[in-house]
């Protein structure tokens, strides 16, 4: 650029057309140092400033030249492009910074969170397949260890025969009778103890019960037996003729033979892994017993007399 003087500047600016509002012409000063940064300065009038040179050019011409020049600084300085930020008009004019950079970051730590739950679920839904599926192996293995139960023997221990009232009054024959059952428990079972139970043990004369008993609930560690005995008793129950063979035998004992049913269900219960997996045996029993007057007080042999269901 060359060095004008103040009537060639004139000349130019008149040469421009006339514009409104009209604008005040631009100057470059040349600052006596050597920087990079051009200053600019915007003055009333050429002679403001005698002791420097003015340059001028066009509006025009400064903004192409000062947009390229801060093109240019940007691209020399990458640090300045990586700190721009987006921004946006708000309603009223003023500058907005956009958040898209924020939104990013939090969409981000939404999928990990989410990522995160559905691993979750899934190892929840992979151990508990694994239990349901060790469970049931548990479970099947522990059918194969049923409990083992023999009936041995019973003794009759006494029995009475008279003549009474029943609750209502009503007169009829009277039997008591008392009598001891042994029975052979063992569980086989390698890895749970069982809880045994029963209901209660009863005599019948078909469909008359005479005498009853309640087994002592215990619990069978694993691979071990024990031997059970359980008290069968009944008093004073009225017989209404249901047992004639008695009436018939007098003060004669010896000579009685009543048969007599003994029924009764066991109760085994397994708890494999506490009260979540447990295995059940029921055992129902009948036994056919012959009650014989002469055999007072001796075992009756029942290993062969009795059904296992």
């Amino acid at each position: 650029m060359h060095a004008k003087t103040d009537s060639e500047a004139t000349s130019i600016d008149t040469s421009w057309p006339p514009r409104s509002p009209p604008r005040r012409p631009v100057y470059y000063v040349q600052s006596p140092s050597n920087h990079d940064v051009e200053k600019m300065s915007y003055g009333s009038s050429p002679t403001g400033s005698p002791t420097h040179q003015y340059y001028h050019c066009s509006p025009i011409h400064h903004s192409r030249e000062s947009s390229t020049s801060r093109f240019s600084a940007s691209l020399k300085n990458p640090r300045s492009l990586s700190g721009w930020k987006h921004v946006k008009v708000g309603h009223g004019g003023d500058d907005v910074e956009d958040d898209d950079d924020d939104g990013g970051e939090m969409d981000g730590r939404d999928e990990c969170k989410a990522n995160n739950f559905r691993l979750y679920i899934c190892l929840v839904l992979l151990f508990s397949l694994l239990f349901t599926v060790f469970s049931l192996i548990l479970w099947g293995a522990s059918k194969s260890y049923k409990p083992k139960i023999f009936i041995k023997h019973i003794v009759f221990e006494s029995i009475y025969y008279q003549a009474g009232n029943d609750q209502s009054g009503v007169p009829t024959d009277m039997i008591s009778l008392n009598s001891t059952v042994l029975i052979s428990y063992r569980n086989p079972a390698t890895f749970y103890a069982v809880h045994v139970a029963s209901t209660p043990w009863e005599l019948h004369h078909f469909q008359l019960k005479i005498a009853s008993g309640q087994m002592k609930k215990f619990t069978q560690s694993r691979k071990s037996g024990r031997k059970v005995v359980t008290i069968v008793k009944g008093y004073q129950v009225p017989l209404y003729g249901g047992i004639p063979v008695l009436a018939n035998t007098g003060e004669h004992k010896e000579s009685i033979a009543v048969p007599l049913n003994l029924t009764f269900v066991m109760r085994s219960r397994g708890y494999i892994l506490g009260r979540l997996v447990k295995t059940k045996f029921y055992g129902k029993i009948r036994c056919i017993v012959t009650l014989k007057g002469n055999k007072l007080g001796k075992p009756l042999n029942l290993t062969d007399s009795c059904i296992y269901q």
